[in-house]
């Protein structure tokens, strides 16, 4: 099964998003400058990357399909995760891990007609008590249904396009309106389907992580300065991307978080022998002669 260039891009364009809410939230005193464009952005790119975290897991069931496996990713995570709430608290990837195990992992085994009903309603729940906490418990069963019912490519622009005229229907203001912000950015993205973002969103962790230490030594003070900060570090994190995905498989980060999953050091340049335990082959990549082409 060949990577779904499309989801790395959109998750490629969320890290984006992310990098920039981030940045602004860290700023002390939040200057004044700048607040009524941020209010168009805050809030609108961590359901994006909710829903794709949903997907990645039921892709990665589907390569490998054994929860214990699946367990061990998410304590790995729920790790890298511990030490990046150390470094900035509130940070997503603890909770992510801690939702996978509690949502997702009870939720594939459940008949797969009953998912985007729990995910529909869960949301609708988290829209209702304001909750974020919720909501990507929510997304998560709605990411997995999405693969469940014909694959990630159609289905996800359904949704994104369906979830967006269903929250507009709730009061504009506060968490329905970021919601529905994220689905009409992110379906507007897949409509124009561009490529660019696809090295940051194939390198996400190691670009969400390495982006917290660029924003706490940057201190940014001005509306300016976070822009300056979250363009310039998006500008190296894209090319150093680039530049790594052109001789290695995964991001530095998303190796090691490979290897601690499969407790053994999987292949990671482009031209040795393809890594069997990868739910998705890079049908771009350099291979060595003696590999046959349709090997992951």
């Amino acid at each position: 099964m060949a990577r779904i260039r499309e989801l790395d891009s959109l998750r490629g364009f969320a890290v984006c998003g992310i990098m920039l809410v981030n940045t602004w939230q860290h700023a002390d005193p939040r200057p004044v400058e700048g607040a009524a464009f941020m209010a168009l952005v805050e809030g609108r790119f961590y359901p994006i990357f909710s829903f794709l975290f949903g997907v990645s897991f039921a892709l990665f069931l589907r390569a490998h399909d054994d929860r214990l496996i699946m367990l061990r990713r998410l304590a790995v995570l729920a790790l890298f995760g511990a030490g990046h709430w150390w470094l900035t608290p509130g940070e997503v990837l603890l909770p992510y891990a801690l939702l996978g195990v509690g949502v997702l992992l009870p939720a594939s085994y459940l008949p797969k007609w009953l998912n985007p009903v729990l995910g529909a309603a869960v949301v609708a729940w988290a829209v209702v008590q304001g909750s974020p906490w919720i909501l990507i418990g929510g997304l998560f069963l709605l990411g997995l249904a999405c693969v469940d019912y014909g694959g990630p490519k159609p289905s996800l622009m359904v949704f994104l396009v369906s979830v967006g005229a269903a929250v507009v229907c709730f009061p504009i203001g506060g968490f329905p309106s970021a919601l529905a912000g994220a689905a009409v950015y992110a379906s507007g993205f897949l409509l124009l389907s561009p490529r660019v973002f696809e090295p940051l969103g194939r390198m996400a962790l190691t670009n969400y992580v390495t982006s917290s230490f660029v924003i706490i030594a940057a201190g940014a003070e001005s509306f300016l300065s976070v822009v300056v900060v979250t363009v310039v570090t998006l500008v190296v994190q894209w090319w150093f991307s680039a530049w790594w995905l052109s001789r290695f498989r995964y991001g530095p980060l998303e190796w090691v978080w490979r290897c601690l999953t499969w407790m053994r050091a999987v292949p990671n340049r482009q031209t040795v022998a393809g890594d069997r335990s990868s739910a998705g082959a890079d049908p771009d990549r350099p291979r060595a002669e003696e590999e046959p082409g349709d090997r992951a």
